[in-house]
C-alpha cells in the first residue's frame, strides 16, 4: 500500500542539526494521519507521499520548513515576581500566550537581579535540518481518526 491522503503512516525517524548532531530521534516507529493535517512537517509529508513499507527518505529542511526562524520578539524580560514558583531555574518552561492568544511554551534561558528572560522559541528555530525516514507501515485511516485529524492508539480512541 502506498501512503496516500488518509493513510497512517509508521516512520522510525532521525533528525539532525546541520552538523550531523542528532536532535531526536526514534527507537520506536512513530506513527501519524497523512493528508495535510499538520500533524508532521509539509515538506516531509510531501517527500512521503506515494511511499511503500521500507522506502526511506532524507531531506533538508530549511528553517521555515521546520521548527521556524528565530523571532526576537518572543524573548522576553520579566520580573523574577511574575513566575508562580520561587525556585526559578535556567531551563524550566512555562505556558504563555501571545498577542494573538496562541499558546506559546517559554523557556527560562537566563536569571539576573530578579529579572528573567524567557523565550519562546522553538529550541531548534532558525536551524536547517536533516530529516532521514523510513516508513514501516502503512493502513487505511478508520473514520474516526480522519474526522479527528490524528491517529488513535492501538487500544482505541483517547485524547490527550
Amino acid at each position: 500500500m502506498q501512503i496516500a491522503m488518509n493513510t497512517v503512516v509508521s516512520m522510525t525517524y532521525e533528525l539532525r542539526d546541520s552538523e550531523g548532531n542528532v536532535l531526536e530521534s526514534s527507537a520506536e516507529p512513530v506513527s501519524y494521519l497523512h493528508g495535510g493535517y499538520d500533524n508532521i512537517f509539509p515538506r516531509v509529508e510531501e517527500e512521503l507521499h506515494g511511499k511503500s513499507v521500507g522506502d526511506s527518505i532524507e531531506i533538508g529542511l530549511e528553517p521555515a520548513d521546520a521548527f521556524g526562524d528565530y523571532d526576537e520578539e518572543l524573548v522576553q524580560i520579566e520580573p523574577a515576581s511574575a513566575f508562580p514558583t520561587e525556585e526559578l531555574k535556567v531551563g524550566m518552561q512555562f505556558e504563555g500566550e501571545d498577542e494573538s492568544g496562541e499558546v506559546i511554551l517559554y523557556t527560562i534561558t537566563d536569571i539576573q537581579d530578579g529579572k528573567v528572560i524567557v523565550d519562546g522559541n522553538h529550541p531548534w528555530a532558525g536551524e536547517r535540518v536533516l530529516f532521514k525516514a523510513t516508513v514501516t507501515g502503512v493502513r487505511s485511516a478508520v473514520k474516526e481518526e480522519v474526522e479527528h485529524g490524528h491517529v488513535h492508539g492501538a487500544g482505541g480512541h483517547h485524547h490527550h
